[in-house]
């Protein structure tokens, strides 16, 4: 029987991550995510999809703020880690924590890669490459459709 727990960090009142907690994860059935998901949102996170490159809407996104998961709203990754690596799209070099994602071994269409994918409700977010920019040497490539993005408004103040 899988386990019906997690271990991620969240936002805690002040804004900040918390330390790591015990949440349950989140499962839903087929017909429950069709229903919270758009048509393309469920293909790219339930059916491992790939949106195309350059037409996602965080591809170019340079706002501050924070990227979390569409189906579970996990804060999965903050806009200061993310670099533009003409991909098409949206990358980052690290994750909030590294407990809020989960990699696995992917061997579709005659590749071996590593996929990500949210830790607390299993949906796709991309893969992870280490041909990225330092500190990491990551690069964490995304779905624009499996993310929604926080503004981090004390940034945006005059």
């Amino acid at each position: 029987m899988a386990d019906t727990t997690v271990m991620v960090r969240l936002i805690g009142d002040d804004g900040r991550l918390t330390e790591p907690v015990t949440v349950p994860r989140v499962v839903k059935s087929d017909d429950e995510w069709r229903r919270q998901l758009t048509p393309e949102q469920y293909r790219i996170t339930r059916g491992k999809g790939t949106e195309r490159a350059f037409c996602g809407r965080f591809h170019d996104h340079k706002q501050p703020g924070r990227y979390d998961c569409v189906g579970c709203a996990l804060p999965l990754f903050d806009a200061s880690a993310k670099f533009d690596s003409g991909t098409g799209w949206p990358s980052f070099f690290r994750p909030v924590a590294a407990e809020n994602i989960r990699t696995e071994t992917d061997i579709s269409w005659g590749m071996l890669r590593e996929e990500i994918l949210c830790a607390r409700c299993g949906a796709h977010l991309g893969h992870v490459f280490d041909d990225g920019p330092a500190p990491t040497g990551l690069r964490y490539c995304l779905n624009s459709e499996s993310l929604i993005f926080i503004p981090d408004f004390r940034q945006s103040k005059p």
